[in-house]
């Protein structure tokens, strides 16, 4: 399957900026299930400097600066993406508390070495024990990782509301656990912190969603802008993703940017402005099949 990806964002600012810096996680990034065959990105006015380089957790991330004075900001990121189908048999997994016990006492292996970097609390979440009350009923005894992980999903999709006017990026675990709505990236964030909860590893993915899909098909929430969804690590398996949003296991509709412990390490473009008061921000995104 192949796609197109085109994700527009502008900043008009009400006074002048005199100088920004910025850094970006907009090019989509090469997986095994996952082929960038081009990407460019568009930035107006034109930086003052520029440079790209893989951060901590291997995501492809742009760095630009603008020297002087400037109203608007327009950042625009073309790609063309393809990607591999990918299935996972929620019975061939082990069960949880092995995978628990694996993490917690092997410190050899690399993969297991580098999936515990998930296992621990993040800056925007925290492994309390009212999200691993919440997480218990579907973690029972003797239950598979992935049996367990993909129950959780359906209960968050079937008891929370997908509400784009109720949090900001910065609204406590709490809050949306307690009111049980959100968008996407609290979706994200509390499944993680659920998981993180039953002593598993879960890390932050960020990325997108086909625009329309074809006919007799249903439109995925959050397709129209940056999407984000969780990725629980099994070993011998590898890292395997969950959409609570859309109650659903990507299979090939979602296409990844980057992934890290929280949103914070994966922000799709934040910065340092100096002046600019007030600003309006525009954001779009566009996936559609090749």
């Amino acid at each position: 399957m192949k796609y197109r990806l085109i994700h527009h964002t502008k900043y008009e600012y009400n006074d002048s900026v005199s100088l920004c810096h910025n850094e970006a996680h907009i090019i989509p990034r090469t997986t095994s299930f996952q082929t960038v065959l081009n990407n460019r990105i568009d930035i107006t006015p034109s930086p003052t400097l520029q440079y790209d380089r893989i951060d901590f957790f291997g995501n492809p991330t742009t760095y630009f600066s603008i020297q002087y004075p400037h109203r608007q900001l327009s950042v625009t990121s073309l790609s063309e993406v393809q990607l591999q189908d990918t299935y996972h048999d929620l019975d061939n997994s082990p069960y949880w508390e092995k995978v628990r016990e694996t993490l917690a006492s092997d410190s050899v292996n690399p993969r297991l070495l580098e999936a515990r970097e998930f296992l621990l609390d993040s800056p925007f979440i925290t492994a309390t024990a009212e999200l691993r009350a919440y997480a218990l009923p579907s973690f029972v005894p003797g239950r598979s990782i992935l049996h367990a992980t993909n129950d959780l999903m359906n209960r968050v999709f079937t008891e929370f509301v997908y509400d784009p006017h109720f949090t900001t990026i910065v609204t406590p675990l709490e809050e949306v656990l307690a009111h049980k709505r959100g968008v996407c990236q609290d979706f994200a964030h509390l499944m993680i912190g659920c998981v993180r909860s039953m002593g598993l590893a879960a890390r932050y993915v960020s990325g997108y969603l086909e625009t329309l899909p074809p006919p007799g098909q249903v439109k995925l929430q959050g397709s129209d802008a940056s999407h984000a969804w969780l990725a629980v690590f099994v070993p011998e398996v590898g890292w395997v993703d969950f959409d609570p949003t859309n109650n659903k296991i990507p299979i090939n509709q979602h296409i990844t940017t980057a992934w890290g412990r929280d949103y914070s390490d994966v922000t799709p473009l934040k910065g340092i402005i100096f002046g600019g008061g007030e600003n309006v921000l525009t954001v779009s995104v566009d996936v559609q099949r090749i």
